[in-house]
């Protein structure tokens, strides 16, 4: 599923040198529309469902809408990043709230083995 852009959320990355969701994308799909200062995906059908657009967007603006097959709508997937870790929250097709804590590689270098 393409990434899903909050337009209420969306700020076109204002005061960034360039869209962080367009520097990220693997597929160059990611752009910031003129007219409206939104992100969009400009190929849906071509995105690769890598989530990266999704864990860079500092405002949150993007999300992962759960794929129908796997979740009934309005399911999703929230990241949120944090120095060490992903925090993903999911939210099912009833409100239901999970949360997962994901290390990531940035914080192991600090650790002890």
């Amino acid at each position: 599923m393409p990434p899903y852009v909050l337009p209420d959320k969306c700020d076109g990355c204002q005061g960034e040198k360039a869209p962080l969701c367009e520097l990220v994308c693997p597929g160059n799909l990611m752009v910031v529309e003129k007219n409206t200062g939104k992100a969009v995906c400009r190929e849906p059908g071509d995105c690769w469902d890598c989530m990266t657009c999704t864990k860079s967007c500092a405002r949150q603006a993007i999300q992962t809408r759960i794929q129908y097959q796997l979740a009934f709508y309005p399911g999703k997937l929230i990241p949120l990043v944090g120095p060490r870790s992903v925090t993903w929250t999911l939210v099912d097709c009833h409100g239901n709230v999970e949360r997962f804590i994901m290390r990531t590689l940035a914080g192991e270098e600090d650790d002890e083995i």
